[in-house]
């Protein structure tokens, strides 16, 4: 597909060619729209305002002011409220910091993941009684 081509159908979806597309070079412009568009565009099975808020979350953590607008704007878009949006960059704040602190303490890594799985198998066993209550 040539260049003219990939911008007829980046149009058809958005109405305009962002100018970040018309930066790509001939030779990557194809790859990086179909990769684009299977992972941004097309429905998966996460849905799309849940993966923007994902985006979002991610955007925050690396500081891209582009990413946590576009993400933003998705967001938005899909139907997120600002509460979501919000929650989804206070978790985003939030996981960022324990993992800054898990890895800076060199927490045992094994014991964690015990932990993990036996704190999960608690909770499981909750709802599992809470489901035969109900």
């Amino acid at each position: 597909m040539d260049r003219q081509a990939v911008y007829q159908e980046i149009t058809d979806i958005f109405g305009l060619v962002p100018s970040f597309f018309k930066e790509l070079p001939d030779a990557t412009i194809e790859a990086e729209w179909r990769l684009f568009k299977a992972v941004q565009v097309d429905d998966g099975p996460i849905p799309q305002k849940y993966r923007e808020l994902i985006g979002l979350g991610i955007a925050a953590v690396m500081k891209c002011r582009y990413c946590a607008f576009y993400h933003t704007a998705l967001a938005k878009l899909f139907g997120a409220t600002q509460d979501e949006i919000e929650a989804a960059v206070h978790y985003a704040k939030s996981s960022a910091g324990w993992s800054a602190y898990l890895n800076g303490m060199q927490v045992d890594y094994d014991t964690f993941t015990r932990e993990v799985d036996q704190a999960c198998d608690h909770v499981r066993s909750q709802m599992s009684q809470q489901q035969r209550a109900a």
